[in-house]
């Protein structure tokens, strides 16, 4: 059995694997990276290319071959929370002003191949057996092609990018940190016949749906809720699902009269945790380092985020001639510095709690005003940092001075009641 040395293997060749692959090979580096999965192939997905991501794939040469596979951009979100309806544009960020929903099978499988076109080996249909050690170090893989001969190769450094149950996470022992219980459960499907021009998000009690237009002009349709009701909703998955749609004003009712294009698609454990991203050898990228819920449906732009960061950090040590895992401490600073406050905003969405009193009053606030729904709508799609928004400047600029009294005195009653 011989060995073939790299200057970096990835394990996960999706959205973070490949991303993380293509900017290593773009910088001279040489790769190999695995799956298990050949390509196109599909996989649970929240879908949506945030605006934030959006921009990286523009500035990787990418969105028009996202564009080109006639993946429909949508430019306007209609928020419906229940007591107001939000119709908003997102704010323009790097260039861009539209979020995209792409089928996996589209975008994973443009990944791969921008990674083989940057000078990346990819390896399908690999199995990583296990991690090689050199004196306390990660430095290889062991693994095998489907019906081929175990193979090892060597590296400066491997990436786990293999979701949130990474092998790489699990033998390297990557200590989990600000992690929170599952919290709801989630289930999607394709429609056919079901125009969406624009997205569409409703917030019901103890409920979340999101509608959005993706591939072969289908629509895909979201629903999610508490992780407590997975017993009742596995006897009757489609029942409930379907029950779910007919709260948000008229969204069931154009679903009866659309096709199901595929058989509904569940998501019982959604994880909220960050773990260690990197040691001796080793290094995390995307759901194997950072998962979160999928109500927000940040997980394709938090792993796009963190290619880059990574990649940045690896090919700085590469370029003074520092082992690879040299800048790995800078790595995750800024991958929390920068995931922290949206993390702890899709652990509020999820735990279905009540909106907060303030909250209230900002949502009443805001019809009528359409710069300002054009930055809520922002908040949510990773454009307006959640720190600027809530600030008191922003919040007085929005409530004026009676209305931000008013809210924290509100906020005062709902804390001493809680």
């Amino acid at each position: 059995m011989t060995a073939t040395a790299y200057d970096v293997i990835v394990v996960g060749a999706r959205v973070a694997g490949a991303a993380t692959a293509m900017l290593l090979a773009r910088a001279g580096l040489s790769v190999l990276a695995v799956d298990r999965a050949r390509f196109p192939s599909d996989t649970l997905s929240s879908h949506q290319v945030q605006v934030p991501g959006v921009a990286r794939l523009a500035r990787w040469g990418l969105l028009d071959r996202l564009t080109a596979a006639a993946t429909p951009a949508t430019r306007r979100v209609r928020f419906d929370p229940g007591p107001v309806v939000l119709d908003g544009g997102f704010p323009r960020h790097a260039g861009v002003d539209a979020l995209y929903s792409p089928r996996r099978t589209v975008l994973d499988a443009m990944l791969v191949d921008a990674a083989r076109e940057a000078g990346a080996e990819v390896r399908e249909g690999y199995t990583v057996q296990e991690l090689v050690w050199v004196d306390g170090r990660v430095a290889g893989i062991r693994g095998r092609e489907r019906g081929g001969p175990p193979a090892v190769d060597t590296a400066r450094l491997v990436i786990g990018a293999d979701g949130k149950r990474s092998t790489v996470a699990a033998a390297v022992g990557a200590q989990r940190y600000r992690e929170r219980p599952a919290l709801a459960l989630a289930c999607y499907t394709y429609w056919a016949g079901l125009p969406m021009p624009v997205g569409e998000l409703y917030q019901r009690p103890g409920r979340a749906v999101a509608a959005f237009a993706t591939n072969d002009d289908l629509t895909m349709v979201y629903a999610a809720a508490p992780r407590t009701e997975l017993p009742a909703w596995r006897t009757d998955l489609a029942g409930h699902y379907r029950a779910t749609l007919d709260r948000c004003a008229d969204l069931g009712e154009r679903v009866r009269g659309a096709r199901q294009a595929e058989r509904l698609r569940v998501a019982p454990e959604q994880p909220n945790a960050f773990r260690v991203p990197h040691g001796p050898g080793w290094a995390l990228v995307g759901d194997a380092g950072l998962v979160l819920d999928s109500i927000t449906a940040q997980g394709i732009g938090n792993a796009f985020r963190d290619a880059d960061l990574l990649a940045d950090a690896v090919t700085a040590a590469a370029s003074a001639g520092r082992p690879l895992d040299a800048g790995l401490v800078g790595y995750r600073r800024r991958r929390d510095a920068a995931v922290g406050p949206m993390y702890d905003l899709t652990v509020r969405v999820a735990s279905f709690a009540p909106p907060a009193a303030a909250d209230r009053h900002l949502l009443a606030a805001l019809p009528g005003r359409q710069a300002e729904i054009d930055r809520f709508i922002g908040v949510f799609a990773g454009i307006v940092p959640i720190p600027e928004y809530r600030s008191w400047r922003s919040l007085l600029r929005v409530l004026g001075p009676r209305g931000l009294a008013r809210a924290g005195a509100a906020s005062l009653r709902q804390r001493d009641r809680g």
